[in-house]
């Protein structure tokens, strides 16, 4: 740090910083280099933003001095980076509220409720779309949500499917095309042929408006040779591949993960030895979302046991109407603590730094200097209490690049 000091000092007569917080009780910076534990905690804190980066990071009170910086004064409170959510489903219309109070009630989950959100979907006006994906990435900036990635998956269509990454162009960092989530009712029993357009006329509008590729890979939706073959095609595009696996029973999808060199298998919730090899041996990410298994009343993956056997871990909200219609990545972190196993600190790590590894990211998930100025000011003097006092509403001040999101 002291490298960067003197750099940025010798160049505080050319940029002027945009934000400073200072007198931070508890700093996590998930770099182990700078700070204590995997978290990188720094006390009595302050970090410096320029331009919207991290310029500077050291002790309270030491910050270069600097003329038209915003200052902010933390009280002892904690700061931590902007949660990096990798798996989000924000467009869409409708509800589906009876559906969850009749799980509630006993019903058994399955995907099919899909087909609902879909023909509300394609009902709905590109405005309203987008809209509602306004309205979500702003709820998940206010509980401190920073980095959202965004999927398609409920347009189904060729129309559909275009319209629905096009709103979200724009409001979330990171953009999937799921053509693949699960076949419409207008090709049941023409499973092949719908393959066939996902990866044939839909690639071809889609491609050009997504980063990343994915499919739902698990009973109800794609087999193995499916999935294989919409990720390959979606790679001979440029898109990058991730994959729904192993959420509602246990299959090939984490495997086909690994082989693809997929940046994440998302769900894994029915693993066994060798998928936890695999993963532990890849530079696949396990992105967990507990929310699901909450909405839907299944049980919750172990994810002690990927930890502990290396395998690096993510936390993501997985909003949607369906299954896990939240935008909260406390509530997530805390019912990872809760039921899936994981350390406070390993959930807070899961939730930003994971996160970013999820999408490949390095400017994001953590508060180092170059990284994006994404920081987090709670209403506590730990990031423990987000487990600690779970349905408290403990984010206190929001920053995105240095700009105040909330």
């Amino acid at each position: 740090m002291s490298v960067a000091c003197a750099s940025l000092c010798a160049s505080m007569s050319d940029v002027s910083p945009s934000l400073l917080v200072d007198n931070i009780g508890e700093l996590v910076t998930n770099d182990p280099h700078v700070g204590a534990s995997t978290l990188g905690i720094i006390r009595d804190a302050a970090v410096l933003v320029i331009d919207g980066s991290v310029a500077w990071i050291g002790k309270s009170g030491q910050a270069p001095a600097a003329d038209d910086v915003v200052r902010v004064d933390a009280a002892g409170s904690a700061v931590i980076p902007g949660f990096v959510d990798s798996h989000g489903h924000l467009v869409f219309a409708g509800d589906r509220a009876n559906e969850f109070a009749a799980r509630m009630a006993g019903q058994a989950y399955s995907a099919g409720g899909i087909a609902s959100t879909v023909r509300a979907t394609r009902s709905a006006t590109d405005a309203e779309l987008e809209a509602n994906v306004v309205r979500l990435v702003t709820e998940a900036n206010a509980s401190g949500t920073t980095t959202v990635e965004c999927k398609s998956g409920y347009g189904l269509s060729v129309h559909d499917e275009a319209r629905s990454l096009r709103a979200a162009v724009g409001h979330t960092d990171e953009i999937t095309y799921l053509g693949a989530h699960v076949v419409p009712a207008d090709f049941i029993g023409r499973a092949d042929d719908y393959v066939a357009l996902v990866v044939g006329e839909m690639l071809d509008v889609c491609a050009p408006l997504a980063g990343w590729i994915d499919v739902f890979c698990d009973r109800g939706a794609f087999d193995v040779d499916q999935a294989r073959a919409i990720l390959q095609a979606g790679m001979e595009r440029g898109l990058r591949p991730r994959i729904h696996a192993n959420q509602l029973q246990h299959g090939p999808g984490v495997q086909l993960a690994v082989e693809l060199d997929a940046a994440s298998a998302d769900h894994v919730t029915h693993l066994d030895d060798a998928d936890i090899d695999a993963l532990a041996g890849s530079n696949t990410v396990a992105t967990l979302l507990p929310g699901a298994e909450f909405s839907t009343r299944s049980a919750y993956p172990d994810a002690r046991r990927l930890l502990d056997a290396g395998v690096t871990v993510a936390l993501a909200a997985d909003c949607n109407p369906g299954s896990s219609y939240t935008t909260n990545m406390p509530f997530c972190i805390a019912l990872a603590v809760r039921d899936m196993r994981m350390t406070p600190g390993q959930a807070v790590w899961s939730a930003t730094a994971g996160g970013a590894r999820a999408l490949r990211r390095t400017d994001v998930g953590s508060l180092l200097v170059g990284s994006r100025g994404d920081l987090v000011i709670l209403d506590a003097p730990s990031h423990i209490h987000l487990a600690y006092r779970p349905g408290v509403p403990l984010v206190r001040q929001v920053w995105r690049a240095g700009v105040a999101v909330h």
